[in-house]
Protein backbone atom coordinates (compact mmCIF):
# COMPACT_ATOMS: atom_id res chain seq x y z
CA UNK A 1 0.00 0.00 0.00
CA UNK A 2 1.34 3.36 -0.99
CA UNK A 3 2.63 5.87 1.59
CA UNK A 4 1.27 8.91 -0.03
CA UNK A 5 -0.01 12.32 1.81
CA UNK A 6 -3.62 11.74 1.01
CA UNK A 7 -5.13 15.41 1.10
CA UNK A 8 -8.31 14.43 1.89
CA UNK A 9 -8.03 11.07 3.94
CA UNK A 10 -7.82 12.40 7.01
CA UNK A 11 -11.33 14.46 6.79
CA UNK A 12 -13.01 12.32 5.30
CA UNK A 13 -12.36 9.67 7.98
CA UNK A 14 -12.91 12.05 10.83
CA UNK A 15 -16.34 12.64 9.09
CA UNK A 16 -16.80 8.21 8.64
CA UNK A 17 -16.45 8.04 12.48
CA UNK A 18 -18.47 10.80 13.43
CA UNK A 19 -21.48 9.38 11.55
CA UNK A 20 -21.00 6.06 12.91
CA UNK A 21 -20.93 7.17 16.78
CA UNK A 22 -23.97 9.60 16.17
CA UNK A 23 -25.50 6.10 14.54
CA UNK A 24 -24.80 4.07 17.50
CA UNK A 25 -26.48 7.07 19.92
CA UNK A 26 -29.26 7.68 18.16
CA UNK A 27 -30.41 4.39 17.22
CA UNK A 28 -31.58 3.80 20.95
CA UNK A 29 -34.85 5.79 19.31
CA UNK A 30 -37.29 3.61 17.26
CA UNK A 31 -39.26 6.01 14.86
CA UNK A 32 -42.51 5.21 13.92
CA UNK A 33 -43.91 7.12 10.67
CA UNK A 34 -46.65 4.49 9.80
CA UNK A 35 -49.43 5.86 7.46
CA UNK A 36 -52.60 4.32 7.79
CA UNK A 37 -51.82 0.39 6.65
CA UNK A 38 -48.17 1.08 5.48
CA UNK A 39 -45.99 0.73 8.47
CA UNK A 40 -43.00 2.86 8.35
CA UNK A 41 -41.11 1.83 11.62
CA UNK A 42 -37.22 2.25 12.10
CA UNK A 43 -34.44 3.15 14.50
CA UNK A 44 -32.84 6.65 14.48
CA UNK A 45 -29.68 6.09 13.17
CA UNK A 46 -31.02 4.86 9.92
CA UNK A 47 -31.41 8.19 9.05
CA UNK A 48 -27.56 8.67 9.25
CA UNK A 49 -26.15 5.20 8.60
CA UNK A 50 -26.21 5.08 5.05
CA UNK A 51 -23.93 7.72 4.76
CA UNK A 52 -21.30 5.62 6.52
CA UNK A 53 -21.35 2.80 2.88
CA UNK A 54 -21.08 6.08 0.82
CA UNK A 55 -17.92 7.16 2.77
CA UNK A 56 -17.17 3.13 2.63
CA UNK A 57 -17.16 2.69 -1.16
CA UNK A 58 -15.39 6.24 -1.46
CA UNK A 59 -12.51 4.76 0.95
CA UNK A 60 -12.37 1.15 -1.19
CA UNK A 61 -12.80 3.14 -4.71
CA UNK A 62 -10.24 5.97 -4.30
CA UNK A 63 -8.31 4.42 -1.45
CA UNK A 64 -7.97 0.77 -1.75
CA UNK A 65 -9.30 -1.80 0.58
CA UNK A 66 -6.35 -1.42 3.13
CA UNK A 67 -6.73 1.86 3.30
CA UNK A 68 -10.42 1.65 4.41
CA UNK A 69 -10.09 -1.39 7.04
CA UNK A 70 -7.51 1.20 8.22
CA UNK A 71 -10.66 3.67 8.99
CA UNK A 72 -12.33 0.65 10.27
CA UNK A 73 -10.22 -0.02 13.10
CA UNK A 74 -10.03 3.50 14.17
CA UNK A 75 -13.81 3.25 14.38
CA UNK A 76 -13.78 0.17 16.57
CA UNK A 77 -11.23 2.07 18.82
CA UNK A 78 -13.58 5.21 19.35
CA UNK A 79 -16.72 3.08 19.59
CA UNK A 80 -15.00 1.20 22.22
CA UNK A 81 -14.30 4.05 24.19
CA UNK A 82 -17.34 5.56 23.94
CA UNK A 83 -19.06 2.51 24.87
CA UNK A 84 -16.72 2.57 27.91
CA UNK A 85 -17.24 6.29 29.24
CA UNK A 86 -20.97 5.94 29.26
CA UNK A 87 -20.43 2.51 31.36
CA UNK A 88 -18.59 4.28 33.77
CA UNK A 89 -20.35 7.85 33.90
CA UNK A 90 -23.30 5.70 34.46
CA UNK A 91 -22.55 3.45 37.35
CA UNK A 92 -21.05 6.61 39.17
CA UNK A 93 -23.04 8.20 42.04
CA UNK A 94 -25.63 10.50 40.53
CA UNK A 95 -25.70 14.05 42.57
CA UNK A 96 -29.02 13.87 44.65
CA UNK A 97 -30.38 17.19 43.47
CA UNK A 98 -30.27 15.54 39.73
CA UNK A 99 -33.44 13.94 38.85
CA UNK A 100 -31.77 12.93 35.78
CA UNK A 101 -30.21 9.79 36.64
CA UNK A 102 -33.06 7.71 35.56
CA UNK A 103 -33.09 9.04 32.05
CA UNK A 104 -29.55 8.78 31.40
CA UNK A 105 -29.66 5.05 31.79
CA UNK A 106 -32.31 4.53 30.29
CA UNK A 107 -31.39 5.96 26.89
CA UNK A 108 -27.54 5.58 26.92
CA UNK A 109 -26.91 3.22 29.04
CA UNK A 110 -28.89 1.09 26.18
CA UNK A 111 -25.87 2.70 23.83
CA UNK A 112 -23.28 -0.14 24.57
CA UNK A 113 -25.30 -2.83 23.13
CA UNK A 114 -25.98 -1.13 20.01
CA UNK A 115 -22.41 -0.44 19.77
CA UNK A 116 -21.63 -3.89 20.13
CA UNK A 117 -24.56 -4.73 17.56
CA UNK A 118 -22.82 -1.99 15.52
CA UNK A 119 -19.59 -3.55 15.50
CA UNK A 120 -20.36 -7.06 14.81
CA UNK A 121 -22.75 -6.53 11.46
CA UNK A 122 -20.85 -3.57 10.58
CA UNK A 123 -17.81 -5.60 10.35
CA UNK A 124 -19.64 -8.49 8.62
CA UNK A 125 -21.71 -5.78 6.01
CA UNK A 126 -19.13 -3.34 5.48
CA UNK A 127 -16.41 -6.36 4.72
CA UNK A 128 -19.25 -7.46 2.44
CA UNK A 129 -19.72 -4.49 0.90
CA UNK A 130 -16.02 -3.49 0.35
CA UNK A 131 -15.07 -7.17 -0.89
CA UNK A 132 -17.68 -7.20 -3.87
CA UNK A 133 -16.83 -3.79 -4.61
CA UNK A 134 -13.21 -4.31 -4.50
CA UNK A 135 -13.58 -7.62 -6.81
CA UNK A 136 -15.87 -6.14 -8.75
CA UNK A 137 -13.65 -2.72 -9.92
CA UNK A 138 -10.56 -5.69 -11.35
CA UNK A 139 -13.51 -7.49 -12.72
CA UNK A 140 -14.59 -4.81 -15.10
CA UNK A 141 -11.62 -2.58 -15.02
CA UNK A 142 -12.66 0.16 -13.16
CA UNK A 143 -15.87 0.57 -15.24
CA UNK A 144 -19.65 0.75 -14.03
CA UNK A 145 -19.03 2.76 -10.91
CA UNK A 146 -22.72 2.53 -10.25
CA UNK A 147 -23.28 -0.54 -10.62
CA UNK A 148 -20.42 -1.59 -8.20
CA UNK A 149 -21.26 0.60 -5.60
CA UNK A 150 -25.34 -0.17 -5.77
CA UNK A 151 -24.67 -3.78 -6.05
CA UNK A 152 -22.19 -3.86 -3.10
CA UNK A 153 -24.70 -2.24 -0.93
CA UNK A 154 -27.43 -4.56 -1.50
CA UNK A 155 -25.18 -7.26 0.03
CA UNK A 156 -23.12 -4.94 2.29
CA UNK A 157 -26.32 -3.51 3.69
CA UNK A 158 -28.57 -7.12 3.93
CA UNK A 159 -26.20 -8.37 6.05
CA UNK A 160 -25.56 -5.23 8.00
CA UNK A 161 -29.38 -4.49 8.63
CA UNK A 162 -30.37 -8.46 9.23
CA UNK A 163 -27.31 -8.97 11.95
CA UNK A 164 -27.64 -5.08 13.58
CA UNK A 165 -31.39 -5.46 14.21
CA UNK A 166 -31.57 -8.87 15.86
CA UNK A 167 -28.81 -8.87 18.43
CA UNK A 168 -29.34 -4.53 19.47
CA UNK A 169 -33.33 -5.45 19.64
CA UNK A 170 -34.18 -9.03 19.93
CA UNK A 171 -35.77 -9.36 23.37
CA UNK A 172 -36.75 -5.85 23.94
CA UNK A 173 -38.99 -5.48 21.16
CA UNK A 174 -42.15 -7.80 19.77
CA UNK A 175 -40.98 -9.86 16.91
CA UNK A 176 -43.31 -7.97 14.22
CA UNK A 177 -41.99 -4.60 15.15
CA UNK A 178 -38.10 -5.95 14.31
CA UNK A 179 -39.49 -7.24 11.44
CA UNK A 180 -40.88 -4.44 10.20
CA UNK A 181 -37.79 -2.37 11.51
CA UNK A 182 -35.28 -4.82 9.16
CA UNK A 183 -37.40 -4.01 6.13
CA UNK A 184 -37.81 -0.75 6.27
CA UNK A 185 -33.99 -0.28 7.66
CA UNK A 186 -33.47 -1.98 4.58
CA UNK A 187 -35.12 -0.02 1.79
CA UNK A 188 -34.31 3.29 3.25
CA UNK A 189 -30.46 2.17 2.54
CA UNK A 190 -30.69 1.20 -1.00
CA UNK A 191 -33.06 4.45 -1.61
CA UNK A 192 -30.27 6.37 0.12
CA UNK A 193 -27.65 5.39 -1.59
CA UNK A 194 -29.29 5.55 -5.34
CA UNK A 195 -30.16 8.84 -4.45
CA UNK A 196 -26.79 9.89 -3.50
CA UNK A 197 -25.53 7.71 -6.34
CA UNK A 198 -24.33 10.72 -8.52
CA UNK A 199 -23.00 13.07 -5.65
CA UNK A 200 -21.04 10.04 -4.90
CA UNK A 201 -19.92 9.40 -8.40
CA UNK A 202 -18.42 13.37 -8.53
CA UNK A 203 -17.00 12.85 -5.24
CA UNK A 204 -15.35 9.76 -6.19
CA UNK A 205 -13.92 11.29 -9.88
CA UNK A 206 -12.88 14.49 -8.08
CA UNK A 207 -10.77 12.38 -5.21
CA UNK A 208 -8.87 10.04 -7.90
CA UNK A 209 -8.24 13.38 -9.96
CA UNK A 210 -6.84 15.71 -7.12
CA UNK A 211 -5.13 12.52 -4.73
CA UNK A 212 -3.89 10.86 -7.92
CA UNK A 213 -4.90 7.81 -6.55
CA UNK A 214 -7.07 5.04 -8.07
CA UNK A 215 -6.42 1.99 -6.03
CA UNK A 216 -7.16 -1.60 -7.50
CA UNK A 217 -6.83 -4.37 -4.87
CA UNK A 218 -5.04 -7.09 -7.23
CA UNK A 219 -2.43 -8.12 -4.66
CA UNK A 220 -4.55 -7.75 -1.63
CA UNK A 221 -5.43 -9.84 1.20
CA UNK A 222 -8.89 -9.63 2.17
CA UNK A 223 -8.69 -12.13 5.64
CA UNK A 224 -11.21 -9.52 7.47
CA UNK A 225 -9.40 -10.59 10.57
CA UNK A 226 -6.11 -9.49 9.36
CA UNK A 227 -4.76 -6.78 11.36
CA UNK A 228 -1.01 -6.02 9.91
Amino acid sequence: MSSKNYKYLLPITAFFITILLVSNITSTKIVDLSFRWIPIIFDGGTLLFPLSYIFGDILTEVYGYKQSRKVIRLWFASAAVMSLCIMTIGALPAASDRPFQADYMNILWYTPRIVIASLIAYRAGEFSNSFVLAKMKIWTKGKLFGVRAIGSTVVGQGIDTMLFVLIAFAGSLPRAIIRTIVITNYIFKLLIEVILLPITYRIVQYLKKTEHEDYYDTETNFNPFLIK
